[in-house]
C-alpha cells in the first residue's frame, strides 16, 4: 500500500479546490449530507479498487447518496452485536438494582467495566473488518455484499496488514482533521472532514485491491 498517497491524492485533481467544496457543503445538510459525504469517499474507495475514474470524484448526489445510505445500514447491522450486549447487561443490572440496590449497584459497576472492555476489543475488530464490508457494498453497489461474513472475512484475511494499515490511517487522519479544524478556528472543520472521508476511501481502495490480488 502506499499510505502516503491516501493523503495527497486528493490534490492531484486540478478541479480538487471546488470539489471538495461543493461535496463539503453538501456535507452541511442535517444527516442526509453526513451520509452523502461517507458515500463521497466511498466513490473513491470503488474507483480505487476498480482501478477507474478521476482521482476525486465530483458532485453526484444520487450515486453518492446511495453508496453512503447502503454503508449506514451495513454499519448499523454489524454494530448491532455490541449494542445487543450492552442492552441485555443493562437489563440485568437494572433487575438486579430493583431486587437489591447495593448489589445492584455492585453487579452495575462490575458489568460496565465488562461492557468497556468488549466494546473496545469489538471497536478495534470493526476498525479492521467494517472497512472491507463498507468497501465491498460500495464496490458490487449491494447492502447484502457488505454484509457477507465469509467475503468480508476472506478479504481482511487476505491481506490483514493492509487493513491494520486503514485502521491506522483512520486514526491519523482524524488527528489531522481536528488540528486542521482547530488551527482554523472551527470554521474549516466542513472541509477537513470531507476531506477525511476521501483519505479513509482511496486507504479502503488499496487494501480491498491488495486483499484481491493475493
Amino acid at each position: 500500500m502506499d499510505f502516503g498517497k491516501a493523503f495527497t491524492f486528493a490534490f492531484d485533481d486540478p478541479e480538487w479546490v471546488r470539489k471538495v467544496l461543493i461535496n463539503a457543503l453538501i456535507g452541511l445538510i442535517p444527516i442526509v449530507g453526513q451520509i452523502y459525504l461517507l458515500g463521497w469517499g466511498l466513490e473513491t474507495a470503488r474507483r480505487v479498487a476498480m482501478r477507474s475514474g478521476e482521482p476525486l470524484p465530483d458532485v453526484d448526489f444520487g450515486t453518492h447518496l446511495g453508496h453512503g445510505f447502503r454503508a449506514f445500514v451495513v454499519s448499523i447491522v454489524w454494530t448491532a452485536p455490541i449494542w445487543v450486549i450492552a442492552l441485555v447487561l443493562g437489563i440485568i443490572s437494572a433487575v438486579a438494582t430493583e431486587i437489591d440496590p447495593d448489589i445492584g449497584n455492585t453487579i452495575g459497576a462490575v458489568l460496565g467495566i465488562c461492557v468497556g472492555l468488549v466494546g473496545l476489543i469489538f471497536g478495534l475488530f470493526l476498525g479492521v473488518v467494517l472497512p472491507a464490508a463498507l468497501t465491498r457494498s460500495a464496490v458490487f453497489g449491494s447492502i447484502k455484499d457488505g454484509l457477507n461474513v465469509g467475503a468480508v472475512w476472506a478479504l481482511v484475511r487476505s491481506a490483514p496488514g493492509a487493513w491494520l494499515m486503514v485502521l491506522l490511517g483512520n486514526i491519523l487522519a482524524g488527528i489531522l482533521a481536528g488540528i486542521a479544524g482547530t488551527l482554523l478556528c472551527g470554521i474549516g472543520v466542513f472541509v477537513t472532514t470531507a476531506l477525511y472521508q476521501v483519505i479513509m476511501g482511496h486507504l479502503y481502495g488499496q487494501a480491498y485491491l491488495q486483499s484481491s490480488a493475493v
